[in-house]
């Protein structure tokens, strides 16, 4: 027998955040250099891969982001995918301010875009296209260069806070995981 899942049509802003906050995302800090070649760039957990043929990413951006205008205007990107260790990192570029680059180290990819020291991995990308997301905006770029992986956990964050991922790995059948764009085969998914 089954019953109604029960739900409202009467929810604010923060109640759908708080709903929105139980699916664990990554924290990527998306960069780039403004037309004076100064660094610039923003904390993103709105990130994901969308295709491996072509090579497509998407981030979503809020509409009045200021580091979103320095990216839209340079046409370019870089993400950066934080380890379990740059909680700091994370929080320096999730705040306001216009040096967010003072005290982080970093060097540039081969297209000359700011990559973060000690993530995980990075890829420089290609605004491929820009699409209205409400508040936000869905950006989706094409991948052209793509940094080395780090052996680390991620970053993630989790109804508000960051979680860890120091517990032991559980692995799903092979048919349940086909689909998931990141699935590597074996038990390397992510």
């Amino acid at each position: 027998m089954s019953h109604a899942s029960r739900g409202t049509t009467d929810f604010d802003p923060r109640q759908f955040r708080t709903a929105m906050g139980q699916f664990c995302t990554g924290v990527t800090v998306i960069t780039t250099l403004d037309a004076e070649g100064s660094p610039a760039g923003f904390a993103c957990q709105s990130f994901a891969a969308l295709s491996l043929d072509p090579p497509l990413v998407l981030f979503c951006p809020q509409k009045t982001s200021r580091s979103w205008k320095v990216i839209e205007t340079a046409g370019r990107f870089c993400v950066n995918i934080l380890s379990n260790h740059q909680q700091d990192v994370s929080a320096t570029f999730g705040a306001p301010g216009t040096d967010k680059f003072a005290h982080i180290d970093w060097d540039r990819s081969p297209g000359g875009l700011p990559v973060i020291r000690h993530c995980i991995t990075w890829a420089q990308c290609d605004i491929e296209r820009v699409d209205d997301g409400g508040d936000h905006f869905i950006v989706i770029g094409r991948v052209t260069v793509l940094g080395e992986m780090l052996q680390d956990k991620p970053l993630l964050f989790y109804r508000g806070g960051y979680l860890s991922t120091e517990h032991p790995r559980v692995t799903p059948a092979q048919a349940e995981l086909e689909n998931f764009l990141t699935w590597t085969g074996g038990d390397t998914w992510l």
